[in-house]
């Protein structure tokens, strides 16, 4: 099974590169082939250009690495903190362009004129870690969790992915090693379910 690790964090000694160190190391050991990725590491730029906006396959080759990889994967992981209820810069370039029209998505019509997407990946599953600094009640009682319906109802199953298993991490700024670890032991528990769905999509 091919799986695909995305993060995105701009210090490389986050907790989010602990995450995703811990899904990749985890599926590795399951017997996944892993392309990993750390999209400020590897310098990814977030910008779309003019012709991609207008549907048309981008000529920067890490981003067609990038395309190319989505397609081919069976599972996806992303991991990234929460930035005023949304992604950060990187990760939202990296969606807006490696999640491409032709690639990730279609249209019956062959463009958008409105009409119900056909989701095109042929990922069976999605695991996305996030973390932040708000108590998960105030979360959902105050934001009502928008990076819950960015990331599985705006993004993976509009794509096709039928299977999303996602979680919000923190408080972080206060929480304590032992906290961490808790939470790393989620993280690995979580990346087996999805490998588990991902497997069995019909199960």
């Amino acid at each position: 099974m091919k799986a695909l690790v995305v993060m995105g964090h701009p210090c490389p000694e986050s907790f989010n590169h602990a995450i995703a160190g811990t899904i990749a190391g985890a599926w590795r050991a399951a017997g996944c082939e892993v392309a990993f990725h750390d999209l400020v590491q590897e310098g990814f730029d977030p910008r779309l250009t003019a012709a991609e906006a207008r549907g048309e396959a981008s000529a920067d080759p890490l981003v067609q690495v990038h395309v190319a990889q989505l397609l081919d994967c069976d599972l996806l992981a992303v991991v990234h903190p929460n930035c005023w209820g949304a992604p950060p810069a990187i990760v939202k370039g990296w969606i807006d362009r490696v999640f491409a029209p032709g690639a990730a998505h279609g249209f019956a019509k062959g463009e958008d004129m409105g009409d119900e997407p056909v989701g095109l990946l042929k990922a069976k599953a999605a695991l996305v870690v996030n973390t932040g600094n708000t108590p998960a009640e105030r979360e959902r009682a105050v934001f009502g969790d928008p990076l819950e319906r960015i990331w599985c109802d705006c993004l993976l199953h509009y794509c096709g992915v039928r299977q999303v298993v996602r979680r919000l991490f923190g408080v972080v700024a206060t929480s304590s090693p032992d906290e961490r670890r808790g939470w790393l032991a989620d993280t690995e528990a979580l990346a087996a379910q999805a490998l588990r769905q991902a497997s069995h999509p019909d199960a």
